[in-house]
Parts: C-alpha cells; sequence; structure tokens
C-alpha cells in the first residue's frame, strides 16, 4: 500500500470523508485484543515525531486528550525517562486510562480538566514546562463505545453528546429549547450542512408536538429533510448535524482556539506538539495557529531578521498527514485523521 501522508487541502475543501470520525466508527470496530477498545490513530508516526523530545530523565509529555491512554501508554514504553499528565474533561476517560496505565504508576499523573487548562494541570502536577503536547481532538473511544452517551447516530440513546457529563447543556436541550435562527448556526457553522434551515425547521415542526429526545429519532428526522438526491452519497444524512450538535455542546471550536496559546505557552525550547485532527474545522484552526508562530514577522523593508520578529515554531510535518491505506484499512476510526506537528526552537516573544 502507499504512504499517503505529506497532502494538505486548501481551507475552502471539506470532502464529505474529512466530517466526522463517528461516520466511521458506524463502519467498523477495532479488532479484538489488547487495544479492542481503543486502536491508537496513527500511533507509530506519533511516537516517531515526539520521542526525540521525550528522551531526556524526566521528560514532560503532556496528553491534552487522554480518552483510553492509548498513544500515551506506546509514548511511555519508548521513552522510559519520560513522565505524563495526562489530561481529559471525561472522568469515565480518566478512569479507564488509569487502569489501563496502572504499570506506569510511578510516572503519571492525571488531571480531570479541559485542554485548554493545560497549564493549570501542569502547574499542580509540579512541572513548569511540558517537553511534549499531544492532543487527540474529536470523539474519544469511550464516547464513541458506550451507545448511551448518545454520539452515535448508529445507535438509539438519549440525546446527551456531553463529554464532560458534569455539565448542564446536552444536546436535547439545543434541539429542543434552541431558537430556530440559533439552530441554523450549529448546523452551518459546526456541522457544515447545507441544507441546515431545512434541518432545522423539520425540528421545529416535530419539538411543536413533542420533544425530541432519542438519537434514533433526530437521525430518522434529519434523513427526511435531507433531499432524496443527496442521501443517496456521502454516508449518512445525519452525521453532519450530530457533528454540528457535539460542537455545540462541548464547545469544542472555542475552547480549541484557547488551547493553542495555552499550551504554547508551556512548550520548552526543543519541545514538539502533535494534534491530530478529524474535521476541516479542526484542522483549519491547527494549521493557522501553526503558521503564525512558524512565520518570520521582521517588516519586508528590514535589511536583516529582528531577533523577536523570527518563528517562535518550525513545523515537523509537510501540510496535513494522512494515514496509510494499511491503516485505514485496519482501523476505520484513522480514515478522518488529519495530523499536524511542530517544534518550539525559541521562547515566545514578551509581550
Amino acid at each position: 500500500m502507499g504512504d499517503t501522508r505529506q497532502q494538505d487541502r486548501p481551507d475552502g475543501d471539506d470532502r464529505p470523508d474529512h466530517d466526522d470520525i463517528t461516520a466511521h466508527d458506524q463502519a467498523g470496530r477495532a479488532p479484538a485484543g489488547d487495544d479492542a477498545l481503543h486502536v491508537p490513530v496513527m500511533r507509530d508516526r506519533i511516537i516517531e515525531l515526539l520521542a526525540p523530545a521525550l528522551e531526556r530523565p524526566g521528560a514532560v509529555l503532556v496528553d491534552g486528550t487522554l480518552g483510553l491512554g492509548g498513544h500515551s501508554e506506546a509514548l511511555l514504553r519508548a521513552c522510559p525517562e519520560a513522565r505524563l499528565v495526562g489530561v481529559d474533561r471525561d472522568t469515565t476517560a480518566l478512569e479507564r486510562s488509569a487502569e489501563r496505565l496502572a504499570p506506569y504508576a510511578d510516572r503519571t499523573h492525571f488531571a480531570h480538566a479541559i485542554y485548554s487548562e493545560i497549564p493549570r494541570a501542569l502547574d499542580e502536577a509540579g512541572y513548569a514546562e511540558a517537553d511534549a503536547v499531544l492532543l487527540d481532538l474529536g470523539v474519544s473511544s469511550p464516547q464513541l463505545d458506550e451507545a448511551e452517551r448518545g454520539f452515535a447516530y448508529a445507535h438509539d440513546a438519549p440525546l446527551d453528546m456531553r463529554m464532560d457529563q458534569g455539565q448542564e447543556l446536552t444536546a436535547e436541550r439545543i434541539v429542543n429549547d434552541y431558537p430556530v435562527g440559533e439552530l441554523i448556526r450549529v448546523l452551518r457553522t459546526y456541522g457544515e450542512e447545507r441544507f441546515a434551515p431545512r434541518v432545522a425547521r423539520a425540528i421545529e415542526r416535530r419539538r411543536a408536538q413533542r420533544r425530541i429526545e432519542s438519537t434514533r429519532e433526530l437521525a430518522e428526522l434529519v434523513r427526511e429533510a435531507i433531499p432524496a438526491a443527496t442521501r443517496r452519497t456521502g454516508g449518512h444524512p445525519a452525521k453532519r448535524t450530530f457533528q454540528g450538535l457535539r460542537i455545540e455542546v462541548n464547545a469544542e471550536l472555542s475552547i480549541l482556539q484557547e488551547t493553542f496559546p495555552a499550551a504554547l505557552s508551556r512548550l520548552a525550547v526543543g519541545g514538539r506538539i502533535a494534534v491530530l485532527s478529524y474535521h476541516s474545522l479542526e484542522d483549519r484552526m491547527t494549521k493557522r495557529a501553526f503558521a503564525a508562530l512558524a512565520t518570520d514577522t521582521t517588516p519586508a523593508d528590514l535589511p536583516v531578521p529582528l531577533p523577536d520578529r523570527r518563528p517562535e515554531l518550525r513545523l515537523l510535518t509537510r501540510g496535513a498527514e494522512l494515514p496509510t491505506e494499511e491503516e485505514n484499512e485496519r482501523n476505520p476510526r484513522a480514515q478522518s485523521a488529519r495530523l499536524r506537528a511542530a517544534e518550539r526552537v525559541r521562547r515566545p516573544s514578551r509581550q
């Protein structure tokens, strides 16, 4: 199989297979065995990118989206001197990853937090800086595998979609209580659903009769609202609606916007950051955040670069790298993945 890395797409190129990893979850599950619950996406490539920054004794890895700990386990095994700060907003994920990483208990610290709170997690663990940061965005394996969480349209479950089950806002509240204009905004902006007005008005008609409370009812409602010709292509008609609702419930993009400056502010010189995204909105934000710090901003009319305008980051990937065809066949959840990585080459400028 050929290696499909080293690819990039224009910001406006939103392909159907790049929308939501949930769609690919319907197609298959991870194989049985040690990784039956979680096959880490692009694991070997992430080790290749981050391990050089984790070779010194006491090096600190921050996994800002711990999930089931598959990536962290692989990095702790590959880098026996490294220490882990595992961050997740989902307490179930923290509990299950702690069990998985029990053999490394003397090198791990866990924090119940969102990934924009990486500085707080580092402070609580007693570390000033991180040598490597990993962000594996989107829905984690525990959330996908537990049907009752309401993330997947292939299972009938309550309309929940909360990554942190302690928060109040759920997909059910958005679907039933948001004004139609707000629903259209969520579906169009976060779901990239071109039929957002049709879907929102169909929801409005149904909720006038009764509250919409299940994933199956919503998925069927969306399917009926989408034109028949469109339903025949591009996967399940509800995938964009579910993506939009999930992002709104969990404030994913606004948190990600805050995460880049927060995480990068604590990344050591020589430290590396890797980001796995699963739809064009996340990947575009990652691309822009890295590019802004990888560019020399010395005014063009000056003869030499200014020291405080030199790039802070060096890009380690050329564009967004993709999983290999072999991995896509082995792990359906990898099919939407886009990987970008960078290395800090100088300390941030003081404002």
